[in-house]
């Protein structure tokens, strides 16, 4: 795995080490927004960029280089380069990275100074690149460079998007205990009620191992957070065919793994950013809005029930709440997605929806539930928990709605 998330280690300012390359050599890193150029200002591009970001894995990356070159150099003679991008490593990654550039012509080093990341370490290597088909690998070993010439014969074959999976046959995970699958997949599934219609199009979203083409990120703006550039790339690309591909996902050999809290939260902070750069805001206030009367509603009615005609304690909550869910179905029918429904007449269609509506809320009623037994089983505050799960089913329901309710 990667990234300094937690480092404040200032790399050193000396010479380099004998051997290696003077820092002039290196690709100069870019600034400004995380763009891809898609028109190259070059006569012979290759026709494939790898780039390799990097921290702390100088034991890691020359068997690494050695065995992409020797796959390369057979599948791909003279058509691909290597693009090492390294965040300033207190071991010095860099300069290792720097010292194999006369061994390796391909090879192309960038040292970055000013940002941090893995996924951004990785755009702005593409940023970089001159290839039309525009890749990424873990520097530590664990992502199998065979693997590579499989997904190369999937973007032969056409596809927009070829991804490594763990997930397909022939994948797989080698040493993982029982404990790490189980927070690897709810990774995936907190994606999935998050950016279901993203998430969904994968088996391993997780995966960090694949290649696009160029034209299908090409002059998009680019925004990730922490270490999931799969999904940046999903959610923000131009990406109609996809092919997966199986591996297993090695352990670790060299160094130390870089997974910590904080990139967990960053992920849901990707997930929740993908989800906002998706949502038709006005659309998105309305059902806000409307989901606010029908608490009001809820409430309303559970006190005459329960506190004014003394009905039994679950009989006034169930039918409050299904008081609120008709409230809530009916504005949204009329407001929030009267577009839709104005060419949907006739009240066979409306029953349809109210159904659809109406098991897409009990869905998310269950979710807010587990979601605030899980954060509390976790340690996370009850009220922080609860607001959470408000947040989580509330772009779920608007989500599933708009794709399944309504049809949007």
């Amino acid at each position: 795995m990667y990234l300094p998330f937690f480092s404040t280690i200032e790399p050193s300012s000396g010479s380099v080490s004998r051997g290696s390359q003077p820092p002039s050599v290196f690709v100069e890193e870019p600034r400004g927004a995380l763009r891809i150029p898609g028109h190259l200002k070059t006569d012979r591009p290759p026709l494939f960029s790898l780039v390799v970001p990097t921290y702390n894995e100088r034991e890691n990356l020359p068997p690494l280089l050695d065995r992409l070159t020797q796959l390369l150099d057979r599948s791909l003679p003279g058509e691909y380069e290597l693009i090492v991008v390294d965040d300033s490593s207190p071991d010095r990654t860099w300069e290792v990275a720097g010292g194999l550039m006369g061994q390796y012509p391909q090879l192309r080093v960038m040292r970055r100074q000013r940002e941090r990341g893995l996924s951004t370490a990785i755009v702005r290597g593409w940023q970089v690149a001159r290839g039309e088909w525009l890749g990424a690998i873990d520097a530590d070993l664990q992502h199998p460079p065979q693997t590579l010439l499989q997904l190369l014969a999937e973007l032969e074959n056409g596809v927009d998007f070829a991804l490594a999976s763990r997930h397909v046959r022939n994948g797989g995970v080698s040493e993982w205990s029982f404990s790490r699958r189980f927070l690897s997949r709810g990774a995936q599934l907190l994606g999935l009620l998050i950016l279901p219609e993203v998430l969904c199009r994968v088996s391993d979203p997780m995966s960090g191992y694949f290649i696009v083409r160029r034209e299908a990120i090409a002059d998009r703006r680019l925004d990730p957070v922490g270490y999931k550039i799969a999904v940046e790339v999903l959610g923000r690309g131009k990406i109609d065919r996809i092919a997966e591909v199986g591996y297993v996902f090695q352990e670790r050999q060299e160094g130390a793994s870089k997974v910590t809290l904080r990139q967990s939260i960053e992920y849901l902070q990707h997930l929740l950013r993908l989800r906002w750069h998706r949502i038709p805001r006005r659309r998105f206030l309305q059902f806000a809005i409307v989901g606010s009367s029908g608490v009001v509603v809820d409430l309303g009615v559970f006190h005459l029930l329960r506190g004014e005609w003394g009905w039994h304690l679950a009989a006034s909550a169930i039918l409050s709440t299904e008081v609120a869910i008709l409230n809530n179905f009916i504005w949204n029918d009329r407001w929030t997605f009267g577009d839709i429904a104005r060419k949907q007449r006739g009240w066979r269609n409306r029953v349809d929806r109210f159904v659809r509506f109406h098991l897409i809320c009990g869905l998310g009623l269950a979710m807010n539930v587990a979601i605030v037994l899980g954060c509390s089983n976790l340690g996370i505050n009850e009220y922080l928990s609860k607001l959470m799960a408000i947040v989580l089913v509330t772009l779920w329901n608007f989500g599933m709605n708009a794709k399944f309710g309504w049809r949007v």
